[in-house]
């Protein structure tokens, strides 16, 4: 990502662009400033669909949320998860990746004590969370690719059975 390129990108000059950011990486920090404020109160919110008393209904509404909520805003998720982002910012995507768990944790904790009755989760909950966070990133992914005939209702039910099979036999 270049100045020359985002002007190109906005039909206008390299001049204007930099009466508004002083340079590439402050742009690119505003953006994910803002896209990262949005991504987190939808998998936020997505995550808070995710409940009720049948476990399976609540992995498949969370996922299901959380795969309608990213086909709504593919670009951001495009930057978000870019195979190399530039090393200005990545400190930033690993902050917003840190937030969205330690909140995931916070609230699955609960729902996994309610449902299954676990108490040993000090120890399990750090591994479980990891699993979930990846397990959500997979199905971004699979979501953003423009090969996969999966819709996010039909990827959704896929990944909130399996995750709810791994759920329950921790």
């Amino acid at each position: 990502m270049t100045i020359g390129a985002i002007a190109d990108r906005m039909s206008v000059t390299r001049p204007v662009v930099y009466k508004c950011f002083a340079d590439r990486v402050e742009l690119i920090e505003e953006l994910l400033q803002r896209e990262s404020a949005l991504v987190h109160d939808g998998l936020v919110a997505a995550l808070h669909q995710a409940q009720g008393p049948d476990p399976e209904a609540a992995f498949i509404t969370g996922y299901t949320a959380m795969l309608r909520f990213i086909e709504s805003r593919p670009g951001a998720w495009r930057l978000l998860f870019s195979a190399d982002p530039d090393p200005a910012v990545a400190a930033n995507f690993a902050a917003a990746k840190q937030a969205v768990a330690h909140h995931s944790s916070r609230w699955i904790r609960p729902a996994l004590e309610s449902w299954w009755g676990k108490t040993d989760l000090d120890t399990k909950l750090p591994a479980l969370i990891e699993l979930f966070m990846a397990s959500g990133e997979a199905a971004a992914r699979t979501i953003l690719d423009p090969e996969s005939h999966w819709t996010p209702d039909a990827l959704g039910e896929f990944y909130g059975r399996i995750m709810c099979q791994a759920f329950r036999a921790a």
